[in-house]
C-alpha cells in the first residue's frame, strides 16, 4: 500500500512543520493492508497512526478495548454517520452497551419535534446542548462510546481526552478522509448541506488532524488513529470492543 504523503484537503500553510508543545513526534504513519476477515486493533501496533486507505479487502474489523472511546471525524457528507450506524453494534463482545453519540441523530430528532415553519438556526442551540448533554452522559457510563466529529472543535477532543486519562480509558481516532467534491456530493444526496464558511473551517480542521496522522501526530491524548478513505469505509465490516 502507498502511504499518502498529502491531504485531500491541508495546504502548505495548514501542515505542522515540527513537533508541537506538548504533542512529541510518535513512530510515523504505519501503512496497512487489511485483510478480508481480520480484526485490525489499533493502538496496539508499533505505530499508533494506520493508514488503511487504498486498500482492497472486504470484511475486515476494527477492535478497540471495551469501555474505550472512538472519535469518527471527516467533512460532512464524507459517510461518518452512516458509517457508524452500519458498522458499530449496540453491544461489545461481552455484551456491554455501546453508546452511539451522533449530533446528526439529535438533530434529526428535534426536526421531527419542531413545527416545520421554524427553522434550523432558531433551535441549534438547543440541539448542541442536548448533543453534549448526551455525549456527557454517555462518557460517565462508562461504557464504550462512538463519538460523531466534524473536526472542527478541537476543545471537544481536549475535554474527551481529559475524560479518557481521568477514567482510565483510552481515546482513539477514526479519520474518513474524502475529497471535498465528494464530500459535498455527499451534502447533496442527504438533501442537507453546510455554508460555504462552514465548509471551509471544515476543510481546514479535518486537513490538519490528516496532515498530522500522516507524519505520525496525533491530538493530545489519543492512543491511535486510524485513516479510511471512501473505499476502506465501505469495505469495513464493522466497529466493535472486546
Amino acid at each position: 500500500m502507498t502511504v499518502h504523503r498529502d491531504s485531500a484537503y491541508a495546504t502548505t500553510s495548514e501542515v505542522a512543520r515540527g513537533p508541537l508543545p506538548g504533542r512529541p513526534e510518535l513512530p510515523v504513519l504505519q501503512a496497512l493492508q487489511a485483510v478480508a476477515g481480520e480484526a485490525v486493533r489499533p493502538g496496539r501496533r508499533s505505530s499508533p497512526a494506520l493508514d488503511l486507505r487504498g486498500g482492497q479487502a472486504a470484511g475486515y474489523e476494527l477492535c478497540y478495548s471495551a469501555g474505550d472511546v472512538l472519535v469518527v471525524s471527516g467533512l460532512p457528507g464524507s459517510g461518518k454517520s452512516t458509517l457508524i450506524r452500519r458498522a458499530v453494534a449496540g453491544l461489545d463482545r461481552r455484551g456491554g452497551r455501546v453508546r452511539r453519540v451522533d449530533s446528526q441523530d439529535m438533530r434529526d430528532r428535534w426536526e421531527r419535534a419542531m413545527p416545520a415553519m421554524i427553522p434550523y438556526a432558531l433551535y441549534r442551540p438547543l440541539v448542541r446542548v442536548a448533543h453534549y448533554a448526551r455525549l456527557y452522559r454517555g462518557l460517565a457510563s462508562g461504557d464504550s462510546v462512538v463519538v460523531h466529529d466534524c473536526g472542527t472543535l478541537a476543545w471537544v477532543r481536549r475535554w474527551l481526552a481529559r475524560d479518557a486519562r481521568r477514567r482510565g480509558r483510552s481515546l482513539h481516532m477514526a479519520l474518513l478522509d474524502v475529497p471535498p467534491e465528494v464530500a459535498l456530493e455527499g451534502q447533496a444526496s442527504r438533501g442537507r448541506g453546510v455554508s460555504r464558511y462552514a465548509f471551509a473551517r471544515h476543510r481546514g480542521a479535518v486537513g490538519r488532524l490528516v496532515a498530522d496522522a500522516e507524519r505520525g501526530r496525533l491530538p493530545d491524548g489519543c492512543t491511535s488513529a486510524v485513516l479510511l478513505d471512501r473505499g476502506a469505509a465501505s469495505a469495513l465490516k464493522s466497529i466493535g470492543f472486546e
